[in-house]
């Protein structure tokens, strides 16, 4: 008797093929997370933008360029204005329940990003 398509598959090689099936569809779902995010920053820092020339087109790695600059700026100007409101104890203080708060509380759960796997 031939074999037919019923015939019973082993249990490995049917995980495997789902495995094969699905990672295109889960890698097409996490570069569409990557380009809508990179789109996000692009429309949140649109003045640094416009300070682009126009006619050329922005490599996602210009934005995440961009992206670090001004994060970078505005996290030193909070600093700065933070630190010149205190006192040099009120300083200090701050400063050792940042290095507290960081070591503590990394787990991997509360901040987890989704993954669709």
């Amino acid at each position: 008797m031939a074999p037919t398509a019923t015939a019973a598959i082993d249990p490995s090689q049917d995980l495997s093929l789902c495995h094969k099936l699905r990672k295109p569809v889960v890698e097409k779902l996490r570069r569409e997370r990557i380009n809508s995010s990179i789109e996000k920053l692009k429309s949140l820092l649109c003045t640094e933008f416009l300070q682009q020339q126009s006619d050329s087109k922005l490599e996602k790695a210009d934005i995440l360029e961009m992206t670090v600059t001004v994060l970078t700026r505005l996290q030193q100007q909070h600093f700065l204005s933070q630190s010149l409101m205190k006192s040099p104890q009120q300083r200090h203080c701050t400063e050792l329940h940042k290095q507290s708060s960081f070591c503590k509380d990394k787990s991997p759960v509360n901040g987890a990003p989704w993954r669709p796997w």
